[in-house]
């Protein structure tokens, strides 16, 4: 009788362990450098939650802003580590790593982040890079228009910059260089007090950091160079064992969450561009545009960047000038 009761219990017991067992969660963590505070951030939380919630609970993602987990140029590593499940940050500060994706951050004239967004994304899925092969991709979202700004002196040609030290870095510093100007090296969070304090005369940056970084407070005037303007990657990678152990139903969903949010990143950057215009023009900032002639002049001048780009890739085995051109094309 003795026996015949543990038998019962044994049966309970696994009945009720069962459905649990197939119904487990996998639990990921999500590093992100950007503060808790700032649009991306945000929107990345909206993505871990929004995981869990139509996985049903299968899937979830523990949020870690800040760079409280690893610190953006650490984080793709991070990610292929397992220091980190997933991880959002930029694939510049890995210069040289990505060379197929960098075409993007080059300076071909954007004009909006959905532009960038959808670019990026484009590429990834035409090149399927081997440069990302250590990783399982979500997807790319790109910056709005990278443009120049400067303290005392408004940029109307070219003959304007001549000299002028501009804080720029990566391909920007490139561009920089090319227009004539003296590229400053320096990372963003300098920028404000490097400007303040006449260090550099002016700086290459996306329309919003006017005022997420307030550099429109020191900003007097900002040129729509868009005939060069530039953006920068942004990457949200996953470990690939992590990947693997996902179900199936669960990555189908995910997948189809990350569609959504490449937009929803796109129209962030834009909308905060827009916010960031009119904080600069709050401000007193002048804006000057470029004539058509002008700005032609400018896109033939930054054309040794692209020319360095073809080459710089081509050493490397690949076919640089089929990248640029089937960036260039998507970007019209």
């Amino acid at each position: 009788m003795k026996k015949i009761l543990t038998t019962v219990m044994a049966v309970a017991v696994l009945c009720v362990t069962l459905p649990i067992m197939g119904h487990a969660e996998t639990k990921l963590t999500y590093s992100n450098f950007f503060p808790p505070t700032n649009h991306q951030s945000k929107l990345a939380e909206a993505w871990c939650k929004e995981v869990e919630k139509r996985t049903g609970g299968k899937v979830v993602v523990e949020y870690y802003p800040g760079g409280t987990l690893t610190k953006a140029k650490q984080c793709y590593d991070g990610v292929v580590e397992g220091m980190s499940d997933i991880g959002l940050s930029c694939l510049a500060y890995s210069r040289g790593r990505f060379p197929v994706m960098a075409a993007v951050d080059l300076p071909l004239g954007y004009t909006s982040a959905a532009q960038a967004t959808h670019t990026a994304n484009a590429i990834y899925e035409q090149f399927k890079p081997a440069e990302l092969s250590d990783v399982e991709v979500m997807y790319f979202n790109g910056h709005g228009p990278g443009l120049l700004f400067t303290v005392k002196k408004p940029v109307k040609t070219l003959t304007d910059i001549a000299g002028e030290k501009i804080r720029a870095t990566g391909n920007s510093a490139k561009l920089v260089n090319a227009l004539g100007g003296t590229p400053v090296a320096k990372p963003m969070p300098e920028n404000y007090q490097l400007l303040q304090k006449g260090v550099v005369d002016g700086s290459m940056h996306p329309i919003e950091s006017n005022k997420s970084f307030k550099l429109g407070e020191v900003c007097k005037y900002g040129t729509d160079s868009f005939s060069v303007a530039y953006t920068t990657v942004f990457f949200i990678v996953m470990n690939k064992d992590k990947w693997a152990a996902i179900d199936a139903d669960s990555q189908k969903i995910i997948r189809e969450i990350n569609q959504e949010w490449a937009t929803k990143h796109a129209a962030a950057w834009d909308e905060a561009d827009a916010a960031g215009r009119q904080f600069f023009m709050d401000q007193g900032g002048e804006i000057i545009e470029l004539s058509a002639e002008e700005s032609e002049a400018w896109a033939m001048a930054a054309k040794p960047v692209l020319d360095d780009y073809i080459t710089e890739t081509t050493g490397k085995g690949l076919d640089g000038k089929a990248i640029l051109e089937f960036t260039q094309s998507t970007l019209k």
